[in-house]
C-alpha cells in the first residue's frame, strides 16, 4: 500500500500520543481512548482526518506520523474555556485540542460532532 495502513491501530497511536494539561490517568483521557475504541472504521477514519489532515496511517505507524516539520507525534492538549466547546483540532501539527468534558457521553457527543462536521469542510450560505 502507497498511502497507508487500512487498519488504525488505537494501541499504536495511544504508545505515541503526546499530552499537554493533560495525563494519561486523568479521566478525560480515560474516556477520549474508550469512545475511539468503540468507534466504527469509519469513525476513526473520520477522526484521523479531522487531526491529522490525513485518514490513512503512515506506513511505518504513528511513530512516523507526519507534521508540519517532519515527523511530529499526536498530541492531547486541554482545551479551556468550557464543557460546551467542541473538540477542535491543528492539523498541521497533529493535534487535538480537548476540553475537559464532565462525562465520557458528553466527551462522545461532542467528538463525534466534531469529526462528522468537520469532514464536510466548509459551507457557504
Amino acid at each position: 500500500l502507497i498511502s497507508g495502513m487500512p487498519t488504525i491501530d488505537l494501541n499504536d497511536l495511544q504508545a505515541n500520543t503526546d499530552y499537554q494539561g493533560y495525563v494519561p490517568s486523568d479521566p478525560q483521557i480515560q474516556w477520549f481512548w474508550n469512545v475511539l475504541r468503540g468507534s466504527t472504521h469509519e469513525e476513526k477514519a473520520l477522526f484521523l482526518q479531522f487531526t491529522t489532515g490525513t485518514s490513512k496511517v503512515p506506513l511505518e505507524g504513528f511513530s512516523h506520523l507526519q507534521g508540519m516539520r517532519g515527523v511530529q507525534r499526536f498530541s492531547v492538549h486541554r482545551a479551556y474555556g468550557g464543557a460546551h466547546l467542541l473538540p477542535s483540532a491543528h492539523t498541521c501539527f497533529n493535534q487535538l485540542d480537548l476540553p475537559e468534558y464532565e462525562s465520557e457521553e458528553q466527551l462522545k457527543t461532542r467528538l463525534m460532532i466534531a469529526i462528522k462536521e468537520g469532514s464536510k469542510g466548509f459551507g457557504f450560505a
